[in-house]
């Protein structure tokens, strides 16, 4: 082994693999902001992240997931984007405008949503959303 390589034990999320299937079907496989089918380039994304989750049951539920594009992905994980109780895409102010426009928030359809998912969207406005 060379100076830039390491051995370590890993943590595995166990039935992360099971939770992306699940969102997966649930979304249609499909982003519902930007209609990008490739699985390489979607995220089966936690509202309410694995960490943060009570059970293993919270973690697998496929309605504590979205299925994100790797841009919605990563603003959303950051709480630079978070969803009303409606479904409408919510910017931080902390979200440059080069970022709003590449996300096309202005044209982002609301997501169709449950109450289960709306209860753990208001978690994610909560406790992840960068409101200021």
């Amino acid at each position: 082994m060379g100076d830039t390589e390491a051995e370590r034990a890993q943590k595995v999320r166990i039935g992360q693999d099971r939770f992306r299937v699940a969102v997966m079907d649930y979304w249609n496989r499909t982003c519902p902001f930007t209609g990008v089918v490739e699985p390489q380039l979607l995220r089966a994304s936690h509202i309410i992240p694995w960490a943060d989750c009570e059970s293993d049951q919270e973690r697998l539920n496929v309605h504590n997931g979205l299925l994100l594009s790797s841009l919605w992905d990563a603003a959303f994980d950051s709480g630079l984007v978070t969803f009303d109780d409606l479904g409408n895409a919510i910017a931080s102010p902390s979200l440059g405008k080069s970022a709003r426009l590449a996300l096309a928030l202005e044209k982002a359809p609301p997501l169709q949503l449950v109450d289960e998912q709306r209860s753990r969207l208001a978690w994610h406005r909560s406790e992840i959303w960068v409101a200021d």
